[in-house]
Order: structure tokens, then C-alpha cells, then sequence
């Protein structure tokens, strides 16, 4: 039998006891992996270990899908209708909300987010997505087409199957709800991996997705390395549509498997390299504000984070002054603290790969205007608040992907400077542009080549999101995500058509 976990909360903000199953959850049940083996889950703020759970392997990922493909064909599915569907997701909608406080907790531990985010923010969205899709589910419907008046022309948009989800480590309940939510709304079933380094929220909530009374084996969560039960999901030749969140390297190793195995349906929401514009007559106070926003929210471990910064020359000094000023005001420190705003890194590697890209910032040139610095005591992962000025466009700062509170700030002449500069990259998940002159805003939000313009870390459950060129394939939220979850099958119905 798994191992159960009970953690007490002795903080000023939170100070109850959460209780976790470790193992993983397939076929409505927790199980110990078939090799009995774990994985040790670290603190972020301390490097220490929090507890160990169950590691899966590719022969847990098999069993996962039987029971995902038994529980398509008998419970789930056709097999039963929308507004059930939606039933059991409102229900479980319902039951987070009720332990909101403990799953904020948990998440604030085992990912180092600030605890008063994720409950004032991160909880409650993904509590909402799972509220929007339950909406959703008895309201997934094909078309009539007109052809002629011999033949009755329709869709039916019918659930794909099983599907397997991996998600990220920088926003794990969040991306747990968003990735299972339009897809059990759909009709499907689900084998998904969290995070080894965060798996301790989608966990917690499988426990109530049985109180819920969902089938057993219509959502399986299966923890493990990507190269092992990433590789088994995205290989998988009973899995038949993938949907993965993370990076653009391993994403081009998801679609490879996918491909060479039976070729899945796939979406992909992968890395950005945002630009954030201010133009001459923007509110200077506001930019900054948004912009500090844009880039520190979440330790700066946010895929559309607004990490180029580009700020035309009549207010640059401006905007650079006030935006140091507003950096210092972040509090670093336990994510637990009262008025703590940015927590750690979420590991020891990762940290160690942020300051490798402010080193390579300094080597290549680039001035550290502010921060470029480790904070506190070397067993945490904490970096303060780094602002880059004088760099060149061919910097990696400029072209890659931080993953951290690194920022770049540019000075800009014009509007066609600046539209060249923020499309030169191989990314276009997101931008933002600031500016009080309303056809100003509109043309060049319109010439900028990433899938949300205006969204740093401001998402809403009904709009969608995704991103152009190397930022994916495909849309998350809104009806637009539904269309990923399902089939679209045409059937044609002879009534006054005859073959001679």
C-alpha cells in the first residue's frame, strides 16, 4: 500500500495539517509503482525533503491506459451525457473550494510560490477553469449543413479517447486544471504526469476526484521522470491524442514520439521570449507597475513572463529609474511570510541555469543595472530581481528563454524599430504594448507576431491562449481548447437520393 503524508502548517498564514497519498492514482485508486521505487520531493526554500512519493514507470503508464481505455468504452465518454459530465466536474470544482486554503498550502510548499498568490489567485483560477468547462459540457455540439433537399448533412463532435497530459513544474495546479478540465468536459479519459518536481497538488485533488465519484479510470495521474513515463505517454500506441506544457526543446521531443508512434493528435504550449513595448505616452507609472508584474510575478517562471522590455528613448531614464525603484520594493523570502511577494527557483538546477544566463549577460557585454545575485543562504533558491540594460540583440539574455526574474530593459526610436526588434525571435507566445494612443495600439498589437497581446499574467478562463511560431501548437482555455478534445465526424443521410 502507498504511503500517506501529513504535513502540519505552523505559519502566520496558514496553520492546519495537510494530509497527501503519495502513490499513484490509477483506476480510481492509489497504488504503490510496480517497481516500488520513489522519488524524494524537495523544498525550493530550504533544499530539504518534504516526503517521497510513488515513482511510475512505463509499465504503470500501460496500466494507467487500460484503465483509461476500459473506463472510455463503459463510463465515460458516450457512454454517458454531457451534463453528467458536468456534474462531476462542478462537484469538483466544489469540494477544492472547500479545502482552498489546504491546497494553496500544499502548492506554496512543494512549488515556492508565494502563498498569498496562490490563494488569492492561483487556486481559485483553476477552481474557476474546472467551473467553465463544467459549463461546457453538455454544449459541445456539431453543426446541420445545408446541401440539398435530398440528403440531411451534419457533425457530431465526438470525444478523441484517452489522452496523456504532461505538465510543468512552474504552475502545477493550474496546469493540472487546465490541461484535464476542457478534456474530461469533452469526453475523454486522461493519463497525466505531473511534475517529479511537483507533484504533491494533483495528488492532493485526486482524492477528490474520488469523493467527487468520478469512474474509476477516467483520470489516472501517474508521476515520473519525462524520460521515462514522459517517453511512455508520448509513445504510447493505445494513447490517442497528447497535450503537453513545457519547454520548446522537450516539446520537439514529444511531437517526435508522437509521430513515430501512431501519430497522436497533438498540442503543444511550449516557451516564450516576450516583448513588452512602452511607447513615449504611456502612463509611466502604470507600465511600471505592469511591467514589474509582467516579469517577477512567480519568481519570473512564467511562460509569457514580459522578460524584453523595450521603451522608447523620450522616457526610458524615466521608466528605468521607477522600475529599479518599484524591484527593490519585492520582498524575497520564505513563500510562507507575511508580505513575502517573489519565493525561490524551483531547484537547485534551475537556479544554477538563471545564473548561468546573468554570467552569460556580463560576459557578452550587457550591464547588470540591478540584482544578478543569489539571496540568503545557499541551500535556498532564491535570485533577486535583475534588470539588464545596454545589451545587444544577438545576447542570449535577449534571445533565450530565462525561466527567472531576468529582465531586459531596451531603448527604442520608433515604431518600426521596435515592431523589427520584438518579432526578431524565434518565440511569439505573448507581448504587450503601452501606449494612450488607442490606433497606435491597435497596429502595432496587430503587427506583433505572438498569439495574446496584453495578457502578462492576466489570463482569463473564456480567452484563449497559445502561441505562434515555436510557442506551440494549438489554444488552451475557451471554447478554442475544446477543439482539441474531440473528433469531428460527418454523417450524411440520404432521403430522397437514388442510385440508378
Amino acid at each position: 500500500m502507498p504511503a500517506t503524508f501529513s504535513h502540519h502548517f505552523d505559519t502566520p498564514l496558514y496553520d492546519e495539517k495537510a494530509t497527501i497519498q503519495t502513490g499513484l492514482f490509477i483506476n480510481g485508486v492509489f497504488v504503490d509503482g510496480l517497481n516500488h521505487s520513489t522519488i524524494d520531493v524537495i523544498n525550493p526554500s530550504t533544499g530539504k525533503t518534504i516526503t517521497q512519493v510513488s515513482e511510475g514507470t512505463a509499465k504503470d503508464v500501460d496500466r494507467a491506459v487500460e484503465a483509461a481505455r476500459h473506463a472510455f468504452n463503459t463510463s465515460w465518454g458516450l457512454k454517458v451525457s454531457g451534463a453528467t459530465r458536468g456534474q462531476f466536474l462542478y462537484k469538483l470544482a466544489t469540494l477544492m473550494e472547500e479545502s482552498l486554503d489546504e491546497i494553496a498550502a500544499i502548492e506554496s510548499l512543494d512549488n515556492g510560490t508565494a502563498f498569498g498568490v496562490v490563494k488569492g489567485w492561483v487556486v481559485p483560477f483553476s477552481i474557476g477553469l474546472i467551473r467553465y468547462y463544467a459549463g461546457w459540457a453538455d454544449k459541445i455540439s456539431g453543426q446541420v449543413i445545408e446541401t440539398d433537399e435530398g440528403r440531411l448533412t451534419y457533425t457530431r463532435h465526438e470525444p478523441i479517447g484517452v489522452v496523456g497530459q504532461i505538465i510543468p513544474w512552474n504552475a502545477p495546479l493550474l496546469m493540472f486544471a487546465m490541461k484535464i478540465a476542457p478534456a474530461l468536459a469533452a469526453g475523454n479519459t486522461i493519463v497525466i504526469k505531473p511534475s517529479e518536481l511537483t507533484p504533491l497538488s494533483a495528488l492532493r485533488v485526486c482524492s477528490l476526484v474520488q469523493e467527487a465519484g468520478f469512474p474509476p479510470g477516467v483520470l489516472n495521474v501517474v508521476v515520473g521522470y519525462g524520460n521515462t513515463v514522459g517517453s511512455a505517454i508520448s509513445s504510447h500506441m493505445d494513447i490517442d491524442k497528447i497535450a503537453f506544457t513545457g519547454s520548446t526543446l522537450t516539446g520537439r521531443k514529444v511531437m517526435e514520439a508522437a509521430s513515430k508512434s501512431n501519430l497522436k493528435n497533438i498540442t503543444l504550449e511550449l516557451g516564450g521570449k516576450s516583448p513588452n513595448i512602452i511607447f513615449n505616452d504611456a502612463d509611466v507609472d502604470q507600465a511600471v507597475n505592469w511591467a514589474c508584474h509582467g516579469i517577477f510575478f512567480a519568481q519570473g517562471q512564467i511562460c509569457f513572463a514580459g522578460s524584453r522590455i523595450y521603451v522608447q528613448s523620450g522616457i526610458y531614464d524615466e521608466f528605468l529609474a521607477k522600475f529599479t525603484a518599484r524591484s527593490k520594493m519585492h520582498k524575497i523570502g520564505d513563500p510562507f511570510g507575511a508580505d513575502s511577494y517573489q519565493g525561490p527557483q524551483i531547484s537547485s538546477t534551475q537556479t544554477e541555469r538563471v545564473m548561468g544566463y546573468i554570467k552569460s549577460g556580463v560576459d557578452q557585454g550587457a550591464k547588470v543595472h540591478l540584482g544578478g545575485q543569489r539571496h540568503g543562504e545557499q541551500n535556498g533558491n532564491f535570485i533577486t530581481p535583475t534588470i539588464f540594460t545596454n545589451t545587444t540583440p544577438d545576447m542570449k539574455i535577449v534571445q533565450e528563454e530565462i525561466f527567472g526574474p531576468v529582465s531586459v530593459v531596451i531603448k527604442f526610436e520608433d515604431r518600426q524599430d521596435v515592431i523589427r526588434q520584438a518579432n526578431d525571435t524565434i518565440y511569439g507566445l505573448a507581448a504587450a504594448v503601452f501606449t494612450q494612443n488607442i490606433s497606435q495600439a491597435f497596429e502595432v498589437g496587430h503587427a506583433l507576431k505572438a498569439g495574446t497581446v496584453n495578457c502578462y499574467n492576466e489570463v482569463s478562463a473564456a480567452v484563449p491562449f497559445g502561441g505562434f511560431k515555436q510557442s506551440g501548437i494549438g489554444r488552451e482555455y475557451g471554447s478554442y481548447a475544446l477543439e482539441h478534445y474531440v473528433n469531428v465526424k460527418a454523417m450524411h443521410i440520404n432521403i430522397g437520393h437514388k442510385m440508378e
